[in-house]
């Protein structure tokens, strides 16, 4: 059974899937990091100065005793955040649109460039010179 294991891991799909999550999750980061700290600035620039990371709807407010100690905390439905996530969401599907674009147009280069095997006789060529063969 770790001999199979060992085959599985090693096969071509499975480290390419590896990679693949490893680099989605970096990538995620820097987009993460793009949308928070330069789209977000520039859309609540142009939306009068509002950071959409801060906006919510407060459900019940947070209960502070005596001492300043935070008892039951703020019950709130964070609107702004999920925004974030969606222009998250586009940046990444836009930039994945343009890696495929890319990727397939060099892909159709390639066909493009692969010469046609020359075509050989068909069937019907062939025994009809086997037919005239066979009458001299």
């Amino acid at each position: 059974m770790l001999k199979e294991f060992k085959e599985f891991i090693m096969t071509g799909n499975v480290i390419e899937l590896a990679v693949a999550v490893i680099m989605a999750g970096a990538i995620g980061g820097v987009v993460k990091g793009f949308v928070s700290n330069i789209v977000m600035p520039i859309v609540g620039y142009f939306s009068g100065g509002a950071d959409f990371a801060d906006k919510k709807i407060i459900l019940s407010e947070a209960v502070v005793d005596a001492t300043g100690k935070v008892t039951t905390p703020e019950n709130a439905i964070m609107w702004g955040s999920w925004i974030n996530t969606i222009v998250n969401l586009i940046i990444v599907g836009l930039v994945m649109f343009l890696i495929i674009k890319a990727y397939n147009k060099t892909k159709k280069k390639q066909e493009e460039a692969a010469p046609a095997p020359p075509a050989g006789p068909t069937q019907e060529e062939l025994l009809a010179e086997i037919r005239d063969l066979l009458k001299k």
